[in-house]
């Protein structure tokens, strides 16, 4: 790679090739080289597996699908927080082909429908329950046909794709498909019928479906294959020099980009060792694994690790087999990778950068980085990947150390939004650019620094949150008459969200009754945390709402200045 640049481009070249094969090989060749090794420990279930076992599990599961009539090409959703079955079933729809549709586990009705529709599922995998969410009683809510219904021939009016629910719960009920006596269909499968349908699947198919916050109110589905997800995941732990005695503690959600692909398919392209300390983040959970596991790394986003800093009980764990990591997600404040190198001894920790979109990772900081390139920016181009910084009115390359939007290209970016070609081609141009928006500088050693994002994004807890989709939600109360949110700094979470409020003519409300009216409604996240009533909004001249200012003046009146002063990579 060359030194010094006068424009903002920079490719990653590499003398080790991308990897031509599907995951299902993968994960076969790798099992087949380190049979022996811990595969997959997942705490809360009391799972100790090796990669023969974890095989075993898998080919189980994926006999079980070609049983209930799953083909290649079919949707299979999943809803649950980090369990042992989330990963089984990823591993396990690989090999048949089958698309795995990534739910968040935060998801309510409106979003759950959305998501279950839009991509198609003919089956869905869920948990029961997970801290306040009841995910029994809310798809019996979308679906009450299935209390009367044989498993595997639901005729929802709701969800006309759906045809089968497997629960994990202990037992199968209303309607619902047990995991055990799903996992007892594969006995009529045949493993030569297993290996024949693996062997006519291809790289290039797709293989996921991972739902993003979209600007038009709706989630867009990144449709990814098994070349984008397995190869990024090759390339995210290779910089991290892993090796198949790596054991990475995962507590990040599986549903999302970070804990599937580069935690589940990092791990299991090098033949390392999956770690699951608890279903959904726990501070503590995370130290008490991190040392009886002897962990070598560990993933998290900047707020995880700001959590487990500050635990009364941190001081009390031995962490000093830790090495590595990736803090990624948002914007991580300077003084918390500091620590996070010193005191918990991950001298090694890596930022990245990316999207779901380009699956996901496309820069990262490199081990052995000046302190202030590893703190301070979000690292260089991936190999096999190029970056390029454009003016976004005129998509001129802009000079080095000029801002404006970072664009990708390469292996990584997505087949395109499922079912979404609109979109798609807003997102990925003529050139096969795939435009972030985010605002980005470049300087002469390639180091990249993400520095604002053109739209109005906010980035609450690594969690993507897009204004639009809450305001639209928002419209619906009687007493709104207009509604605009925002992002505000929050020292803990990077962003806090806020909504300004126009409430209709002799009308009177509080926060307590618009969060009342999300909560169930919306995934937490999203709920607004502040809010303003106000008459009017900021505007341009030419009546374009200036939430920039609306972000200034939220800041001064809420007293955020101390937040917004944090300094970030």
């Amino acid at each position: 790679m060359q030194n010094t640049r006068k424009i903002s481009y920079t490719c990653g070249t590499s003398e080790v090739p991308l990897l031509g094969i599907t995951i299902g090989d993968q994960f076969d060749e790798t099992v087949a080289q380190f049979p022996d090794n811990e595969a997959l420990v997942v705490h809360h279930q009391n799972i100790r597996w090796t990669y023969a076992q974890l095989k075993q599990q898998v080919d189980t599961c994926a006999k079980a699908l070609i049983n209930l009539g799953i083909k290649k090409g079919d949707r299979v959703g999943i809803w649950s927080p980090n369990r042992y079955e989330w990963t089984v079933i990823q591993f396990a729809t690989a090999k048949i082909g089958a698309i795995l549709v990534n739910i968040n586990p935060a998801y309510r009705l409106t979003e759950l429908e959305f998501a279950l529709n839009q991509s198609g599922c003919t089956l869905l995998v869920t948990a029961d329950q997970f801290k306040t969410s009841d995910y029994e009683a809310m798809i019996l809510e979308l679906a009450p046909e299935l209390k009367n219904t044989v498993s595997g021939s639901l005729n929802s009016e709701k969800l006309p794709h759906l045809k089968t629910v497997i629960t994990l719960a202990s037992d199968s009920k209303n309607g619902m498909l047990a995991w055990s006596d799903f996992m007892d269909k594969a006995l009529s499968v045949s493993t030569e019928e297993l290996i024949e349908l693996q062997a006519e699947l291809s790289f290039d198919e797709p293989i996921n479906i991972q739902y993003t916050s979209g600007t038009t109110g709706y989630p867009k589905g990144a449709t990814l294959s098994h070349h984008n997800i397995l190869n990024n995941a090759y390339f995210v732990t290779k910089t991290m020099n892993f090796s198949d005695k790596e054991r990475l503690l995962i507590p990040v959600p599986l549903y999302h980009c970070f804990g599937m692909v580069m935690g589940n398919l990092g791990c299991m392209v090098h033949g390392a060792t999956m770690i699951y300390p608890s279903e959904g983040f726990e501070p503590l959970k995370v130290l008490q694994a991190a040392e009886k596991e002897k962990a070598t790394a560990l993933y998290g986003v900047p707020s995880m690790f700001i959590a487990e800093l500050e635990h009364p009980e941190f001081n009390n764990f031995d962490l000093k087999t830790l090495r590595t990591g990736i803090m990624g997600g948002s914007p991580c404040p300077i003084e918390v990778m500091k620590k996070v190198q010193s005191i918990m001894h991950m001298d090694e920790i890596q930022v990245a950068y990316g999207m779901t979109e380009t699956s996901p990772v496309s820069t990262q900081t490199r081990i052995g980085a000046p302190l202030e390139k590893q703190v301070g920016t979000v690292g260089e181009i991936h190999p096999h990947l190029e970056i390029k910084i454009i003016n976004p009115e005129t998509g001129k390359v802009v000079s080095i150390g000029e801002s404006g939007e970072l664009c990708t290209r390469g292996y990584s970016v997505m087949i395109g939004y499922w079912n979404n070609d609109e979109q798609t081609a807003n997102a990925i141009d003529k050139t096969n650019w795939m435009h972030t928006g985010d605002m980005a500088t470049m300087d002469a050693e390639g180091y990249v620094k993400i520095v604002g994002r053109i739209k109005d994004m906010i980035i609450r807890g690594g969690e993507n949150i897009y204004p639009r989709e809450i305001e639209e939600f928002l419209f619906k109360h009687p007493k709104i008459i207009d509604v605009q949110v925002i992002g505000v700094p929050d020292k803990k979470l990077g962003e806090e969200i806020m909504a300004w409020i126009k409430l209709k003519n002799n009308e009177q409300g509080d926060a307590e009754e618009f969060k009342a009216f999300c909560k169930g409604k919306i995934a937490h996240f999203k709920i607004p945390r502040y809010y303003k009533f106000t008459d009017d909004f900021p505007m341009t001249v030419t009546g374009k709402i200036r939430k920039v200012e609306m972000r200034n003046i939220s800041i001064k009146e809420l007293g955020l200045e101390t937040a917004n002063d944090i300094k970030t990579a």
